[in-house]
């Protein structure tokens, strides 16, 4: 028998009413190419790339020692030769690869040319261009196959790979000692006391995680439960408002359709978190959530962010780079401050987001890429279109779905459960206990009108968490502009009152403010101590500092 002779007639069995294939006499398998990439992907993400080699390296060695123990079984062969050559030929009907005609000989000084492999191919799919040769199975297959037919072990490796963008699979085949310490990193993979170890430790390293991913989320949920006992945060947004729940419900249902989202809002609002609700509550969730600050790059360094680089494209590009629509490929890519980008880089996203391809810095080609978009900026963009300043056609290209976070002063039902959240987690972060606000601290906080939006208050919170010196936050732990928030909204202001009410309303204040301590408030007032004493003894209010303190605090809340 020669290996030019087998034929798939001859080595294929079917038996539809046992339910059995018999390939080469050994029963087989039927496996979609695409479930096996995905298996891949899945060892590549949870276990790293190393163990993820490793397996499907030995898994090949295996299934090409069987099979080439099957062939030997099953066939009268005119040569060991012929025997060895069979491998390739098996294997190419087998569907695993195609070779390239005169290069069948992994043992050889050419070495083998795979033209076709299925295993390159689904990396390319499910992971994009790679920086080294990918065909991990198909080495393992070929190795395990000569090394049963040679007696000795022989260790095929991959030097160039469709996967990394060569023109084909270009393998050789060599036993250790010829291989020497030059393949040493890629022999490693061999080694099947490495396989134990690789898995010992991705098991331990994700057990690990997980343990300390619990830990952290118990421990949240307690530090909330005792500082926001109310509080249900179940998609991490803080929604009491009316304003609030119609943006979420709007994420929500707009999240379910693949779409372009424009957010807007003002700078510390919360933009990014609902584009993570957008992200967490869509299809893509499983996939990646990537955010890049489009004001915080220059224009060319913008561009190989977004879309990588070719080597040699620049100076200090060393190696390809792929961008972060690549990195996004089937999740979300966060397009922050997107009114900062220039009008040649606004030209590059438009064609990018109509088109789903991008061609990296230094390349001539282009490369499909599946991303959904979603875009968000503290500036007006239509304002920006009249202008010139911005593209047209990009903005209704981004502006599907307009999303608007209100400002916080716009929402002020959750001033306080976003405060008490955010105090919770900066007293975790802090390693502090503390159980709440102080009714003089809420109150202030309410009356603030945030010019910082969220982020203020959520440094405002950091802030009490480290100053605080017992176990609620005092007034005296906020930052100084929200302490001296005067009492009475805008409304009661406007409202025409009584002189003396108003007057009264104010010198409470400031007593408030400083403690009970009535030579810093008149001062405050700019009027004299006696004027300030005639004015408290009218309001019944004379007696010592810390009983002035304590009444004027009652009556403050009170008119209030």
């Amino acid at each position: 028998m020669r290996a030019d002779n087998l034929e798939h007639k001859e080595l294929l069995e079917l038996d539809p009413e046992g339910g059995v294939i018999r390939f080469a006499g050994q029963r087989a398998l039927l496996l979609d190419a695409v479930a096996m990439g995905l298996l891949r992907k899945y060892l590549v993400e949870n276990f790293g790339l190393t163990a993820a080699r490793t397996v499907l390296t030995q898994f090949g060695f295996a299934h090409g020692w069987r099979m080439a123990e099957a062939m030997q079984t099953e066939f009268q062969w005119d040569s060991d030769e012929e025997w060895r050559r069979a491998g390739t030929r098996i294997h190419t009907l087998e569907g695993l690869f195609h070779v390239e005609s005169g290069s069948e000989d992994p043992l050889s000084k050419k070495g083998v040319m795979l033209v076709v492999s299925y295993e390159a191919e689904q990396h390319l799919l499910h992971f994009g261009r790679a920086d080294a040769p990918m065909c991990w199975t198909i080495s393992g297959l070929i190795s395990g196959y000569l090394s049963r037919t040679a007696g000795k072990e022989i260790y095929v490796l991959e030097d160039r790979c469709v996967g990394k963008g060569d023109a084909g699979c270009h393998l050789v085949g060599r036993t250790r000692e010829e291989w020497g310490d030059e393949r040493a990193d890629a022999l490693r993979f061999y080694n099947p006391n490495r396989l134990k170890d690789c898995l010992d430790v991705s098991l331990h390293r994700v057990t690990e995680t997980l343990k300390a991913a619990e830990r952290k989320l118990q421990e949240r949920r307690q530090a909330l439960v005792r500082v926001a006992p109310e509080v249900e945060e179940p998609l991490g947004i803080i929604a009491k408002s009316p304003a609030m729940r119609q943006l979420v419900d709007l994420a929500r249902r707009v999240a379910k359709v693949d779409v372009t989202v424009l957010i807007t809002g003002e700078s510390g609002s919360g933009k990014e978190r609902v584009a993570r609700l957008v992200h967490e509550e869509s299809t893509r969730a499983d996939g990646p959530f990537i955010a890049v600050n489009c004001g915080a790059i220059t224009e060319t360094l913008l561009e190989s962010e977004l879309f990588g680089h070719a080597r040699g494209a620049f100076t200090g590009a060393t190696q390809d780079r792929p961008g972060l629509f690549e990195a996004a490929n089937r999740g979300t890519l966060l397009l922050d401050e997107v009114g900062e980008v220039s009008p040649g880089m606004q030209v590059k996203l438009l064609r990018a987001i109509q088109e789903r391809e991008i061609r990296r810095v230094g390349e001539n080609k282009s490369r499909p890429v599946d991303v959904r978009i979603v875009a968000a900026t503290n500036r007006d963009l239509g304002l920006g279109v009249a202008t010139g300043a911005f593209r047209q056609d990009l903005y209704y290209r981004l502006k599907v779905v307009e999303l608007h976070v209100p400002a916080l002063r716009d929402r002020r039902d959750d001033i306080l459960p976003l405060a008490r959240v955010l105090l919770a987690d900066a007293a975790l972060g802090m390693k502090r206990t503390l159980s709440g606000l102080t009714p003089g601290t809420a109150d202030h906080l309410l009356r603030y009108e945030w010019p910082g939006n969220v982020r203020e208050l959520e440094n405002a919170m950091e802030r009490a968490v480290a100053l605080a010196l017992g176990n609620r936050v005092e007034l005296e732990d906020l930052p100084e502009e929200i302490r001296q928030t005067l009492p009475g909204s805008l409304a009661a202001l406007v409202t025409v009152r009584p002189l003396e009410e108003i007057e009264k309303e104010c010198i409470l204040a400031a007593l408030e403010l400083n403690g009970g301590n009535q030579t810093r408030a008149a001062e405050q007032l700019q009027i004299g101590l006696a004027t300030l004493y005639r004015k408290l003894k009218s309001y019944g209010l004379i007696g010592r500092k810390s009983t002035i303190s304590k009444v004027a605090k009652h009556e403050f809340t009170s008119s209030t």
